[in-house]
C-alpha cells in the first residue's frame, strides 16, 4: 500500500485503485486506466435521490480513460448526468450488462454473467480479461423487472484478471451473500475486492431494505472471497446510503478482519502497489 493518500492524477500506475466518491472507483490495471460507475455531477436532486457531496476529483483530472465498468446504468448513484456527458463527449468504451448496452448504443460492450471481454494493458504485458460476475441489487425475494427478471435493475460486478497482476473483484450494487459465493468458487484468490458498501436504502422499494452491501455483510463478503484487501466504495454523498466508515470499521473488527480494511481520503489512491 506504498504511496496510499497521495492525489490521483492522469499519471499511471502498473497497478492502483483509489475512490474519487460515491461509487466512482479509478483502478490502473497494467497502466490501462478503468473507472467504474462514474459520478461527477454537484450536489442537487437527480430524479427520485439527492446527492449530498460533488466528487472530490472532477474527471478532467483522469486523462485518457481506456474504459468505463458500468454494473448498471439506471441508478444516478452509479451513473448520473455529468458522468454520462463525460462518457458521451469522449466516445469512451463502456462495459456493461447487456440490459445496459442496449440502451447506451454502440459505445457499450453488453458482457452477460459467466462470460468476459478483454482489453489491452498499456506495458505490453498482454490483455485484461473482464469477467461479468452475477450481482443482485437488494433482498431475494425483491420484485423483479419482467424483461430481465433481475431484481431492483440489472446489475453485473466484475474481475479483473492478467498475468502478474493482482485479481480485482468489483462487487457493482450487489447486496447479497448468494452471488459471492459463487465468485468465491469460480475464482480461487480474490486479491482486492472493491465493495459497495454503504446499505443503500430507497423507501418507496423493496419494503426499504437495503439494496447494496451492508457493513455486517460487507464484512462477511470479505472473509467468504478470502480476499486480502478490501477497498469500500459506495457509502457517501448520496441520502440513500445509512451507513458509512464507522459502522465498517465496527464491522469488520466485530470478525476479525479489520486489518483487510484499505482507507485513504477520496481522491487519493488507496492502493498503489499490489497488496504483500
Amino acid at each position: 500500500m506504498s504511496n496510499s493518500g497521495t492525489p490521483i492524477t492522469e499519471a499511471r500506475h502498473e497497478f492502483a485503485i483509489g475512490v474519487t466518491g460515491g461509487s466512482t472507483t479509478v483502478i490502473d490495471y497494467g497502466h490501462a486506466r478503468l473507472v467504474s460507475d462514474p459520478v461527477f455531477s454537484p450536489p442537487g436532486r437527480q430524479g427520485q435521490l439527492t446527492k449530498l457531496t460533488g466528487p472530490a476529483l472532477p474527471p478532467e483530472r483522469l486523462g485518457d480513460v481506456d474504459a468505463v465498468l458500468l454494473s448498471h446504468d439506471d441508478h444516478f448513484d452509479n451513473f448520473d448526468q455529468a458522468a454520462r456527458e463525460w462518457v458521451a463527449a469522449a466516445g469512451m468504451t463502456v462495459v456493461t450488462g447487456p440490459a445496459a448496452a442496449a440502451r447506451l448504443g454502440a459505445r457499450a460492450t453488453g458482457v452477460p454473467f459467466g462470460a468476459h471481454t478483454t482489453l489491452p494493458r498499456h506495458d505490453d504485458g498482454g490483455d485484461i480479461t473482464i469477467y461479468a460476475v452475477e450481482a443482485i441489487h437488494g433482498p431475494l425475494d425483491g420484485e423483479t423487472d419482467p424483461g430481465t427478471g433481475a431484481v431492483n435493475a440489472q446489475t453485473t460486478g466484475w474481475v479483473l484478471a492478467a498475468d502478474g497482476l493482482p485479481t480485482v473483484y468489483l462487487s457493482g450494487d450487489n447486496a447479497s451473500i448468494v452471488p459471492v459465493a459463487a465468485i468465491a468458487r469460480a475464482f480461487l484468490g480474490i486479491d482486492v475486492a472493491v465493495l459497495h458498501v454503504g446499505g443503500a436504502r430507497v423507501a418507496s422499494k423493496l419494503r426499504d431494505r437495503p439494496v447494496s452491501l451492508t457493513a455486517e455483510r460487507a464484512a462477511d463478503v470479505a472473509l467468504l472471497l478470502g480476499a486480502r484487501v478490501v477497498v469500500p466504495a459506495h457509502y457517501e454523498g448520496w441520502d440513500i446510503y445509512t451507513q458509512g466508515l464507522n459502522e465498517l470499521r465496527h464491522a469488520f473488527d466485530d470478525v476479525g478482519a479489520a486489518h483487510l480494511l484499505a482507507l485513504a481520503p477520496l481522491g487519493t489512491w488507496t492502493l498503489t502497489a499490489p497488496p504483500s
